[in-house]
């Protein structure tokens, strides 16, 4: 009975060593001095870009502060960390990165435990009377099935992870407050406009390639918001991306907030190569929406090089030429991306596929091929026809943006079209030939949204002109005007809370506020 009871034991443990994890995940919070300002606040070191310091608030609330304006104590700290997050990375560089396969997720340590049930059992049948190998066999059996267990629940999380929904809101943080996000257990959610802030749109299409669309804000926000999987797993046969599968809707969302279609038409033509996009990769569809066809590695001119530009619907990531610690881009596989320290992710390229091959995740579609859920845009006006010829030379905003002048050439002449839309959703479009107005449509659409402001702060007043205290309180603060700032100066004093809904207004100076009877 003893040597059964070692047996089991020793099966227990063969569990233990192969199912074991450990959480690392601990976010350390400090108090910062902001001395530009005059006050201290709680929070977590989030990272250090271009001369700014991003520090997390409560309920993920992300505020971006220069380095020069936090105490000589806090800067020391923000650049230690920074040199420690430097090693860090460089440590991970230094090591071998090999493809995370099922074979090498069965390491030395299946092995030294297989071996010691085999021991165990050569010595069982050794020295165990004959009546009594009947309580031996179920043992064995049982201390097999906790071990392959053990390993294949490892090799399973390999391939079925969490994504930290903080790591995806670092590579949104660049491009707020244009874009907003908010997350749950089971989505992290985009809100944007669908509209670039880095670059022109338009211009570049071919003189075949334009389908007379124009850029129009969309409105993704709320439950009309972009949502990305918190919970990716491979899927076990990747749907290709192709002229049959994805051809209608987005399979992926760039990090500015711009959705990124299938590359291929419902014709099987490349719409690069076609010349049906513009300088960076974009054109408008059926919807007036713009949107990417190709992976936007122009938006590395305003991120870091090792997080990611855009993330798949299927919840994986996509880099560029580098892999997420640095060292430059492994091998790709069939889908255009790769396992690498455990986790997939894809891989942007300036040549076919261009960013992703197949759906490595597990994805949904619906009766017409769509990656379901997903945003969608709203059109105004009806879709219209090719206009072969026409070749965009400009699409600027116009003076009140509210509206879009989009010029081109054909036929030797310079038309446009001069678009705009009222504060109701009227959408009006005028036309004009050689500079003289064709015609005038109006059409009723939607009326405009405002990206909620809840991701990074970065508050529009100089920090030394006004003094809020304490920081933090109970519910009753006061705000102390400075610099020969004079109470007639403030129109206007808004409070909001943190789902950027107005709580308070006043169009008259208050130093006395008191909030601690207002829903937290």
């Amino acid at each position: 009975m003893k040597k059964i009871i070692t047996i089991i034991l020793l099966s227990l443990i063969a569990n233990v060593i192969g199912a074991h994890d450990i959480n690392h995940e601990k976010v350390i919070s400090r108090k910062w001095n902001i001395e530009s300002e005059n006050r201290i606040i709680d929070g977590s070191f989030y990272l250090l870009k271009n001369g700014k310091v991003y520090i997390e608030r409560a309920n993920n609330n992300i505020t971006a502060y220069p380095l020069s304006s936090l105490s000589k104590q806090d800067q020391i700290f923000v650049m230690q960390k920074s040199e420690w997050i430097k090693q860090v990375n460089n440590q991970i560089h230094a090591k071998q990165n090999n493809p995370v396969s099922f074979q090498s997720q069965l390491d030395y340590q299946f092995w030294i435990v297989i071996g010691l049930l085999v021991a165990l059992s050569w010595i069982g049948f050794s020295i165990i009377e004959r009546k009594k190998l009947k309580y031996l066999f179920p043992v064995l059996a049982l201390g097999m099935l906790f071990t392959l267990y053990s390993f294949t629940k490892k090799v399973w999380k390999t391939f079925k992870t969490k994504t930290s929904p903080t790591f995806i809101d670092a590579a949104f943080v660049p491009f707020k407050p244009n874009v907003n996000t908010n997350w749950d257990t089971t989505y992290f959610y985009v809100e944007s406009k669908g509209i670039p802030t880095t670059h022109n749109m338009m211009v570049g299409i071919s003189n075949r390639g334009w389908q007379q669309q124009v850029p129009i804000p969309q409105c993704y926000i709320g439950t009309n918001a972009w949502p990305i999987p918190l919970n990716p797993v491979l899927a076990t046969n990747p749907i290709p991306v192709d002229s049959i599968h994805f051809t209608r809707g987005a399979i992926a969302l760039a990090v500015n907030g711009i959705p990124i279609f299938n590359v291929h038409t419902n014709t099987g033509v490349d719409s690069y190569l076609d010349g049906q996009l513009d300088t960076y990769g974009g054109h408008c569809g059926r919807a007036d929406d713009y949107h990417y066809h190709t992976a936007p590695l122009h938006l590395y001119n305003y991120t870091t090089s090792t997080l990611p530009i855009a993330f798949g619907l299927d919840g994986y990531a996509v880099y560029g030429s580098v892999e997420p610690d640095g060292p430059a881009m492994q091998t790709l596989d069939a889908n255009h991306g790769h396992l690498y320290n455990g986790d997939y992710h894809y891989h942007g390229t300036t040549s076919a596929p261009y960013m992703i091959a197949k759906m490595a995740g597990q994805v949904t579609e619906d009766n017409t091929n769509q990656l379901i859920p997903q945003a969608v845009a709203k059109p105004v006006r009806p879709g219209l026809t090719p206009l072969n010829g026409a070749l965009i030379t400009s699409c600027s905003p116009n003076s009140v943006k509210n509206g879009y002048n989009l010029t081109y050439t054909r036929n030797g002449l310079t038309d446009s079209v001069v678009y705009g839309w009222s504060a109701t959703g009227i959408y009006t479009f005028k036309y004009y030939r050689n500079g003289n107005l064709d015609s005038t449509k109006n059409y009723n659409g939607f009326v405009q949204c405002i990206v909620p402001s809840t991701g990074i702060t970065e508050p529009s007043y100089s920090s030394t002109d006004a003094l809020i205290y304490p920081n933090p309180n109970n519910g009753v603060f006061h705000l102390q005007l400075k610099n020969s700032i004079k109470q007639h100066d403030v129109k206007l004093i808004s409070i909001y809370n943190l789902q950027g809904d107005l709580i308070f207004q006043t169009t008259r100076f208050l130093s006395d506020f008191e909030i601690k009877n207002l829903s937290k």
